[in-house]
This record gives structure tokens, sequence and C-alpha cells, in this order.
């Protein structure tokens, strides 16, 4: 593999993906990243890149939207230094998996088309999709890093850490990152990570669940055979996993769109002020509110995730 700063000689296959519609990339895309400092998952306002190790090879997609949202068609590209037909339908998995393209929100839609609360929200980011990273690891160690910081922090932090991997690809554009795998964080000494900014705590969790994952001691992708409840339970055994990374894993991970976050405190705000609730909202009210739209409750907070990001975005144009 080239080191840092090389560019091998790529190769690139393409392909089309078709969703379910209606579908919109760019919500959806952003759905994913969250923030522009995420260095892994990439959008370019009409492009969506991201390194995958596909093959155990580092490989990169390229997603662009073809057509309306009511009659969708993606445009995909696989490039890496020697792309497989096995690649290209593990990347055609995978992407369908990451950006919910065979979900169908035809009942969701129905019942926001009949709740006046729900329709406005629903509307204005119609053809967004359920999203979930490739993997159950990649889930829990985004809500490890991000536990009790910023959103901005633990995307910068985690960013760090992609940049110390081996998950990269050199490209004539530069070189980029895919999200660490098990073997990179425990390659890292400790001490790296204090330098890093990441706590004691969340070193010591994210080591113990890479370490769990190489022996074959996490269950992953196996979770999706358990409910809500039982799945819970077993990724509360994992240090350093609470009530909240373990919801956002499921949401995030195994794809539970009736799991929101209950403890998250930036969702608790943003569904209180979508409700025009005074008071701050704790894990219960929050589960006793969004009763009335389950099981859709993960589908409004991937929503009121937009609805945040669209709010930022606004308050940064209007200080410039």
């Amino acid at each position: 593999m080239p080191t840092q700063g090389e560019s091998a000689e790529l190769t690139a296959v393409t392909m089309e993906l078709i969703p379910i519609p209606p579908f919109r990339l760019d919500h959806t895309a952003w759905a994913l990243r969250r923030r522009s400092e995420n260095l892994v998952d990439r959008w370019d306002g009409a492009c969506y890149s991201r390194v995958l190790l596909l093959g155990g090879r580092p490989t990169e997609v390229h997603v662009s939207q073809r057509g309306s949202p009511e009659k969708p068609r993606l445009a995909v590209r696989v490039i890496g230094e020697h792309v497989t037909s096995q690649a290209k339908s593990e990347a055609a998995r995978i992407l369908r998996r990451m950006l919910g393209l065979e979900t169908d929100l035809t009942a969701f839609y129905r019942l926001a088309a009949r709740d006046n609360r729900l329709r406005p929200l629903v509307e204005r980011y119609h053809g967004l999709k359920p999203v979930r990273f490739p993997t159950v690891f990649e889930a829990l160690a985004n809500a490890i890093a991000c536990q009790q910081f910023t959103l901005v922090a633990g995307l910068r932090l985690l960013g760090e850490l992609a940049r110390r991997g081996r998950v990269r690809l050199a490209t004539p554009t530069g070189v980029h990152y895919g999200f660490p795998q098990p073997g990179d964080i425990l390659r890292l000494p400790p001490r790296t990570f204090r330098r890093l900014g990441f706590s004691h705590q969340k070193t010591v969790a994210l080591r113990e669940l890479s370490r769990a994952v190489l022996q074959g001691r996490f269950p992953g992708e196996a979770l999706d055979a358990q409910d809500n409840d039982s799945a819970i339970h077993v990724l509360l055994e994992f240090h350093g996993v609470g009530r909240w990374s373990a919801e956002y894993a499921l949401l995030r991970g195994l794809g539970r769109w009736d799991v929101f976050p209950a403890d998250d405190v930036g969702a608790q705000k943003g569904l209180a002020r979508w409700l025009h609730l005074p008071r701050p909202m704790d894990s219960d009210r929050v589960r006793r509110v969004l009763r009335p739209w389950q099981p859709y409750a993960g589908l409004i907070y991937f929503h009121l995730l937009l609805e945040s990001l669209r709010a930022r975005q606004a308050g940064v144009a209007s200080r410039r």
C-alpha cells in the first residue's frame, strides 16, 4: 500500500443504484455527515464520498444523484487500486444500508400527512432516508467519542484517529481517510489518545471495544436478531457504554427507527423547540411525548437533526 502522500495507480468502476422513492441525497448525506468537521463522510454539495474497506483494501465510493426525488437514480463510482466485481457488489450492499435506499417510508409519510405538527417538518426534508453506519462497531465508537462532548469536538477526535489509521487512499487530489478499524485503535498507545484530547475513560472504552471486536466478544451485527431491550442490555455490558450510547448504536448501527436516543441533550433541546415546550426535557418525558408517533421516533430524530443543522447554518450566515 502506498505511504501517505503517494498516489497508487487507481482504477474505477461505475454502477447505478435505484432507491425506493422519494429520495434526496443531500438531506441523507448530511444526516450521515452531521457537521463539516467530519473527515470520513464527505459532501461537496453534489457528491457524497467515503473511503470503505472492501475486501481488505481501502476503496473510495463517490455517489451523486440523477433524476428527481420521485424518480431517483444514483450514479456510483468505486475507486481503488484493484476494484473487483466482489468489491463492487460489497460497495452496493453497504451503500444501500448506509443511505437507507431500500427503506420504504410510505406509512411514515401517510402519518405525517395527517399530523399538523409532523407534516411541516417532514415536508421540509422530503426524501431524507434513515441512515446507518457501515457497522455497529463504528456506531458505538462514534457514541463513545462524542459522549459529554460537543458533536464537533467528538468528530474532530475521530478525525484525528482516522488520520492515524490504515484505512486511507492516496488519490491525485490528496489522501482520503476511512473510519479506523479496531486494530488501528489498538496500535495507538494510550498516551496518543490523551495527547489528541481523549479522556482516560474514552480511551479505555474505545480500546476495550476494539479488543472485544478482534477477540470475537462483540456481537456486532448479530444483535440484529435481538429486540431493542435485549440488544441494549448486551451493549451496556461494555466499558463506558451507557443508555445513550446503546440507543445511539441501535438507531445508527442497527437501523431501529423506533429508537430516539432519549438522553441526547442536543436531541432533547431540538425536540423541545419543535414542540414549543418551555421547560427542559428529561429522557422519560422524551419517550412520553414521542409515543403518539411510534414506531417512527428515530425518523423524527433524523429530521430534527437536519432542522438543527439548518438553524446552525442560518446562524452562521447571519453573523457574517
